[in-house]
């Protein structure tokens, strides 16, 4: 899908908004390779990418009847308010033609905000930080590239720390590189 028009973002940011530091995780295990590079110039039409880790290739969570994954994060800084910037990364999703048939399931790609600065948030769409991040090495190994220091807000660890805690033995560097 490469050319067309740029990423629409779902709201505009606010007069005066201030920029916040973001960090989004992606995953691919459809066409891994040209999905994530994809996804990456889709995201940085829609945020200021600032760092990307290095690329990862995991076995599949939750369902286990699938191609392993590739996964990376990234930081960046946006304007785009918590909601709106959720509505960018599900329309960049859809873009790669992601379907939400199976929990877990194989996708095109996958954007998760994983946390929006240090906000804590409770909404019917979104959780901040990202509920399940400290539960899954295929989203700290990464983290921890680019953001080893940050501290979940929640926890009260950082980065680092809550990587001790998992199991990352079937997390493997994969020969890709993101464009950022």
């Amino acid at each position: 899908m490469a050319g067309g028009s740029g990423v629409r973002s779902a709201g505009a940011p606010r007069a005066g908004a201030r920029s916040v530091k973001v960090v989004i995780a992606l995953g691919s295990n459809l066409e891994p390779e040209s999905n994530l590079i994809e996804g990456v110039r889709l995201l940085s039409e829609a945020v200021r990418l600032t760092a990307a880790s290095r690329v990862y290739r995991t076995p599949p969570w939750g369902y286990a009847r699938q191609p392993d994954f590739l996964n990376a994060v990234a930081a960046a800084d946006t304007e785009l308010p918590p909601l709106a910037l959720l509505d960018t990364l599900l329309e960049i999703e859809a873009r790669l033609s992601r379907e939400r048939t199976i929990p877990n399931g194989p996708r095109t790609l996958d954007l998760d905000l994983l946390f929006y600065g240090d906000r804590v948030l409770d909404s019917e769409r979104l959780t901040l930080p990202h509920p399940r991040l400290h539960e899954r090495a295929f989203v700290l190994v990464p983290l921890c590239d680019v953001l080893p220091e940050i501290r979940h807000p929640r926890l009260g660890k950082t980065a680092r720390e809550l990587l001790q805690a998992v199991d990352r033995s079937e997390i493997r560097l994969a020969d890709l590189t993101l464009p950022v």
